[in-house]
This record gives C-alpha cells, sequence and structure tokens, in this order.
C-alpha cells in the first residue's frame, strides 16, 4: 500500500509541474502499477494534465490509451514523440530512400516528409506509426542523402565497408534478401549485381568480424566489434526502445563473453530491455517475438517465463508464421525452445503440413534422427518418425514432405540389420516400436534383427506417386517453391562427366531403388499425369524409356483429340455483342469523363481520383481489345449441322457416372445454363466428352478436384426446349 501512495504521490506532483517528460517516465518504469491503479485511460488523462501543447495532445490521442495493451500505447507514443520538424526517417517502401519530416499538423493529425523521389508526402498519425522509423546518423540511406561523395566512394572502391554499413542498417539480411533492397534503393542494377557482390564477398571473407555463410538463404551477420561494453555502452543500453536493436545488442554483448563476466546490475539491465522487448514484439512481429523468447531463453531469465513465451507461439499456431520469416539456424532454435516434452513435439509433427519447408527439415533432423543410444531417446525418435511417416499415408501428403523424402531418399531409406544382445532383451511393447523382430532362417536357426532408417515411411513408390502428384497442376505458396523443385528433380539431367562417382541423375537413382513391377507402376503413373508441362512430361517419358528400355512396353499411343470451330448461338453472341456496345459506347465515355473531371483536382502524382480512372481506362481498353478479338473469331450458329455419330457442340449426351445416370447439352463456347445442364465446348467436362462415341470412356472431374471415369451411353439431338433456349 505504501509503495502505490509513494507512486500516487509522486505522479501528482510530476503532473502539477507539468512535468510531461517526468509522467510518462514513471508511468513507464511503472507499467503494473498504472494497470492496477489509474489504467490505460487514466494514463492518458494523467499526460493531457501536464501539458497544453497542442502537438503533445495529439500524440497522446493518437497512441490508443484504452483500446491498445498499455505498454504498446507507451510505445506509440514514444515513438510519435521522436517525429520532429528535421528528423531524418525511413520508410518501409525503400525505393523512397531517406526523408526529412518538415511539418508536423496537429490539427489534421499529418506528418509531411520529404523523400528523395517523392517530396511533401503526407502520413496520418496511423500510418507514420506503421510504415516510419527514426533513422540514425550513420544509416546507409541518411549517409547517401547527407554525404553523397563519401557514399559513391564507399559504394565503388570500399563494397565489402558497404555491405556492413548495409547489415548496420537493414539488420542481419541474406544474400537473396540483400541484392533485392539493393536494387529497390537504387545501389546497385539489376546487371551490376553479380559483379558487385563478388568483390563485397571477397573483402568480407577477409574481415574476421563478419559471418558470410556458405548459404545464400542464410543472413550475414557482423561479429561482435571493438565495443568495450562499459557504464556508458549499459547507459545508452538501457534506454533503447528499438526491440531488434535490443535483440542486435544483447547478442553483440553476449557472443564476445560481456554477459558471462556481466554485473548481477548489468544483467538486470539487460533483462529489463529484453521483457521490454519481448512486450513491444508481441502481437507486432512472430519472428521477432521467437529470436527474443530463444534469447531470454538461452541467457536463463526467468521474465518473461519461458512458459508463457511458448504459450504466446502456440496460440494462433504463431510459430509457424515465425518459422517462415526466421533463417534456418534460428527456426531450429526456435523449434528446440519449442519442443520441451513429447506432446510438444508431437504438436510440432501435426502442423508439418502449415510449416515452411526450412522448418519441416529442422523438424524431421531433431525430432527423427538418433543423436545418443539410451531407449528413452529412441522411443521418442520412433514416435516422431511413425507421426511424421503417417502423414505421408494421408491421401494428399504435404508437399514439404514429400519433397523431402523423395529428393534425398538414401538418406531415409530403411533398412534391416543383426540387433545387438541390449536390444533383445527391450520389452514387447518397446520392440514393436522400435522394430526389432524374430526371423527364422534356412535350417530352422532363429536370429533377432532391427529395422533401420525410416522404415515406417509408406513404399517407395507411394512417395513417388506423392511427388507425380505434386508436380501436377498450378500451384502456390510454399507448395509452387515444392513444386519447383519436384519439377527440376525429374528434369535433372546427368553431368558431361559420367565418370565421376555418384554422378547419376535423381530419376536414375529412383529407378535403381525400385524393383521391376514398382518400374512399371512408376513410369505408368507419370504418363497417365496430363496436369505436367507438355513438353517437359513428354521429355521425362523419353528419359525414362531410355534409362530402363523395357518400359516401353508400357508406352500409351495417345490420340490426336478432332479440332472443332470455335462457334456459339446466336442468342450467346448477341448478348456478348451488346455487352460489347455498351463497353464502347457506355462504359469507355463515362471513364474519359471520369479522367478529365479529375484532372481538375490538382497535382496529377497525388491525384487518387485521376490515378483509379487512369486504372480503369487500362483495364476498359485491355477489355475492349479481348472482348473485339472473341467477336471475331467464334462464330454464330443454330447448330442444326450437328450429328449424334460422335459428341460434338450441339448434341446432349447421356452418361453413365458410377450406377448414376446424367445428361449434359454440349452448345457453343459462351452458351451456359445449368438449369437447362447446358454447358459451354470451352468446359473441362465438355472438352473430354467431344469425339467420344457410344460405349467409349471418359475422365469425369470432380467438384473436390478429383477425377473418376464415366462411360458415354447415348448421344441424342437437341430436343425441343433446348430448341426453344436458342432461338430465344
Amino acid at each position: 500500500m505504501a509503495d502505490l501512495e509513494s507512486f500516487a504521490d509522486e505522479l501528482n506532483g510530476c503532473a502539477e509541474k507539468g512535468d510531461f517528460a517526468g509522467v510518462l517516465a514513471l508511468m513507464r518504469a511503472n507499467q503494473d502499477t498504472v494497470s492496477k491503479t489509474i489504467g490505460a485511460e487514466g494514463a492518458r488523462d494523467a499526460l493531457k494534465k501536464t501539458t497544453k501543447d497542442r502537438l503533445l495532445l495529439s500524440y497522446v490521442d493518437a497512441a490508443g490509451f484504452g483500446e491498445k495493451p498499455l505498454a504498446e500505447c507507451f510505445v506509440r507514443l514514444e515513438k510519435l514523440l521522436s517525429f520532429q520538424v528535421g528528423a531524418r526517417v525511413l520508410s518501409r517502401s525503400l525505393e523512397w530512400g531517406c526523408g526529412e519530416i518538415k511539418r508536423l499538423d496537429y490539427f489534421y493529425r499529418k506528418i509531411t516528409v520529404d523523400f528523395r523521389a517523392k517530396k511533401g508526402h503526407q502520413f496520418t498519425y496511423a500510418a507514420a506509426l506503421d510504415m516510419l522509423t527514426i533513422a540514425g546518423d550513420e544509416h546507409i540511406l541518411v549517409l547517401q542523402k547527407s554525404d553523397p561523395a563519401r557514399f559513391s566512394a564507399m559504394l565503388a572502391e570500399a563494397p565489402g565497408e558497404f555491405v556492413k554499413t548495409a547489415v548496420k542498417s537493414f539488420g542481419p539480411m541474406s544474400v537473396q534478401r540483400m541484392e533485392d533492397v539493393f536494387v529497390r534503393c537504387g545501389f546497385v542494377k539489376p546487371a551490376e549485381w553479380k559483379a558487385f557482390w563478388e568483390r563485397a564477398r571477397t573483402e568480407l571473407k577477409r574481415d574476421k568480424l563478419v559471418f558470410v555463410p556458405a548459404k545464400r538463404t542464410e543472413p550475414i551477420e557482423l561479429k561482435a566489434t571493438g565495443e568495450n561494453y562499459g557504464d556508458g555502452w549499459l547507459a545508452a543500453f538501457s534506454r533503447e526502445t528499438d526491440p531488434k536493436r535490443i535483440l542486435a545488442g544483447v547478442r553483440e554483448y553476449s557472443a564476445n563473453g560481456s554477459f558471462a563476466k556481466a554485473s548481477e546490475e548489468a544483467k538486470a539491465a539487460i533483462g529489463d530491455r529484453l521483457a521490454f522487448a519481448v512486450t513491444a514484439a508481441r502481437r507486432v512481429d512472430d519472428a521477432l517475438y521467437a529470436r527474443l523468447a530463444v534469447l531470454v531463453s538461452q541467457l536463463g531469465y526467468e521474465t518473461p517465463s519461458g512458459a508463457e513465451m511458448r504459450e504466446y507461439l502456440w496460440e494462433r499456431k504463431r510459430f509457424i508464421a515465425a518459422a517462415a520469416a526466421l533463417p534456418a539456424r534460428e527456426v531450429g532454435e526456435m523449434i528446440a525452445f519449442l519442443a520441451v516434452d513429447e506432446e510438444a513435439r508431437m504438436k510440432i509433427c501435426k502442423a508439418i503440413p502449415e510449416l515452411c519447408y526450412t522448418a519441416v527439415q529442422e523438424v524431421v533432423a531433431r525430432f527423427g534422427e538418433e543423436h545418443g543410444k539410451g531407449i528413452e531417446e529412441k522411443r521418442a525418435v520412433a514416435r516422431s518418425r511413425k507421426a511424421i511417416s503417417d502423414l505421408m499415408r494421408l491421401p494428399k501428403a504435404p508437399a514439404t514432405l514429400t519433397t523431402l523424402f523423395t529428393g534425398s531418399y538414401q538418406r531415409f531409406a530403411p533398412g534391416v540389420r543383426a540387433a545387438t544382445a541390449e536390444e533383445v532383451e527391450y520389452s514387447p511393447e518397446d520392440k514393436v516400436l522400435l522394430g526389432i523382430y524374430g526371423e527364422a532362417g534356412e535350417g530352422g536357426a532363429f536370429s533377432w534383427k532391427a529395422k533401420t532408417g525410416w522404415w515406417q515411411l509408406p513404399p517407395l513408390i507411394s512417395l513417388l506417386t506423392h511427388a507425380i502428384a505434386l508436380g501436377e497442376g498450378r500451384q502456390s505458396g510454399e507448395t509452387l517453391k515444392m513444386q519447383n523443385i519436384i519439377r527440376r528433380l525429374f528434369a535433372q539431367q546427368k553431368s558431361a562427366d559420367s565418370s565421376r562417382k555418384g554422378d547419376s541423375s535423381w530419376l536414375e537413382k529412383a529407378f535403381s531403388w525400385l524393383d521391376d513391377d514398382d518400374k512399371a507402376l512408376f513410369f505408368e503413373r507419370f504418363q497417365a499425369s496430363i496436369a505436367w508441362d507438355p513438353s517437359t512430361h513428354h521429355a521425362i517419358v523419353v528419359r525414362m524409356t531410355k534409362l530402363v528400355p523395357n518400359l516401353e512396353s508400357h508406352l500409351v499411343k495417345i490420340e490426336k483429340k478432332k479440332e472443332y470451330a470455335r462457334v456459339t448461338s446466336r442468342r450467346s453472341y448477341a448478348q456478348r455483342k451488346e455487352e460489347y456496345l455498351k463497353l464502347i459506347n457506355k462504359d469507355m465515355p463515362e471513364n474519359v469523363r471520369k479522367i478529365e473531371e479529375a484532372k481538375g483536382y490538382g497535382d496529377l502524382s497525388e491525384n487518387a481520383e485521376y490515378q483509379y480512372a487512369k486504372d480503369e481506362q487500362r483495364v476498359l481498353m485491355q477489355k475492349q481489345a479481348l472482348m473485339q478479338a472473341d467477336l471475331d473469331a467464334v462464330k454464330e450458329t443454330d447448330f442444326s449441322d450437328a450429328t449424334t455419330d460422335e459428341v460434338m457442340p450441339g448434341v446432349t449426351v447421356v452418361v453413365d457416372a458410377g450406377g448414376e445416370t446424367k445428361e449434359w447439352t454440349i452448345l457453343g463456347e459462351w452458351d451456359n445454363d445449368p438449369a437447362l445442364n447446358i454447358i459451354s465446348s470451352r468446359t473441362r467436362l465438355a472438352a473430354n466428352m467431344l469425339g467420344k462415341k457410344p460405349g467409349d470412356q471418359f475422365e469425369l472431374p470432380g467438384i473436390d478436384g478429383r477425377t473418376s471415369f464415366a462411360k458415354i451411353m447415348e448421344i441424342k439431338p437437341l430436343g425441343a426446349q433446348l430448341l426453344e433456349w436458342l432461338a430465344g
């Protein structure tokens, strides 16, 4: 109670003096007390009582007190207070470069910034909080603006130093990310990047304070510098409010051994900043939160607690989003942080279908590979392998696992060895779990065997079937990346130097792992995959037959489909032409009127109405060109020349779909009426039936994307109702 009264007295004293900064600092240092006593709205009122400065008052109102968590409100307010006229800022849009704050408007709550490529750009307070950060004097973009001569000299003569300055400015970056940033900022042109990076890499490799990873996807990091990390550093660090800088600072401090020798007072100050950074990153940046959580745990801090930070990462599956943004090494550290027990490991394994490829590799390596010989670890590894292997038995296996297991099958291939004496003594339950079994040999001799590798995986032919399915059709996101890897594996050629050991292509290795029956199954399944790029598909089929000549007997001759003229009914043609006339006679003139009207609103570069109208004009012109081309190419018809010899536009088809009778009428390209079962000749269903005759089978597409086979039962001429529809 005495502490609360002391806090209240001190707060009232600062308020009476009109000490805005003092009230803010006091509440900042006693956030828990503020939450328990006056709350967020009380904190806002206390700040507003200290000043009549309209700018400060507008900043307090914009901080979100009463709407956002108290800690986040303080972070937002401190950031707004840093926005002063003359301050240099960086925008999230790197192409704009470094800007300078020119005006602060408390009435409209806007901040005006001059950027290199965008003068006088206005941000609302909310947009500024989201998009702007204060730039340090040594930031590479500030250097470009303030000292262009030094900037140009360093870029041309000391590319290694230039890269180090960029890493200090933007934080650790992979080579891929750095190329993107440098090109977007205009530091180098795309065509010049390779030469620039080769020179920079040569310099950086000689610098003992720079870590240049072997993989382009892992970040370049600066090691601890000559900083003495004394009282001056600690005092400056204690005032740091940027979570990313806090993370980098503590990492460097720990990397050079200073943390191990630090006093309890210094460790407490560092722990306070880490706790602040964890709070600031919460619900803002999941990857940053994960980095901080791992670091807090590694350094042995108990606040925030490991359980609390794990719970946050588990909640709403935030660890999945974090994994997608973290480099490989840090993904592994996060997974190790989360996997405190078997329940957690199973939870991560269950999330594999949603995890990125890097995270899946880490999960498989950490949970599925033996690192010791104890029975407990063997059980844990066996359970993890089974959980992961079961995912490969699903009808649609995860793309990441499919890519990993098929691309590196030799690493996971199951095998058998003689069991050790210790393994023979295991309990029956452990023997089943670990794949230990007895086997009777020739002459009745009995021996114990132990399965090795990932013996819980389904047969290789099943994995390859999943790989073929992954290579089919259009994909997106992480699945698209996996599809590209799989397609490259299938198309991989043997190098020119065939004398090198292990020079076989992936396809050759895949066939070497299969028996004759499975080779034929693999070939037939791939040959039947019609959703691959046709030229690539044909080339791979030919390669397969060259690798295994016996497969030529399994080749399927594909009949070339009959070409039909591009036609549609007169009814649909008239409708399409009416839409075209509306486009050129009404929509396009209306758009021209909007453009002329928008020109009167002022500066075209800042005129949103003008930009919207011009965008609409581009869309309309593109639509007009496409519609004109279609009207020229497609001919109108009444389908009077259609016959019932085979399926063609202008007939009704009766089919047997798994014992169920269905009926469709195929007309022209633009014809469609679900009520009468009229389908366009351009639909996949119609295309699969065209040219077929009664008794023929065809692929029937399903709603869920899968296909089944159906049979043509009857081909009928158009009935009276359909003829009436055409006449309409």
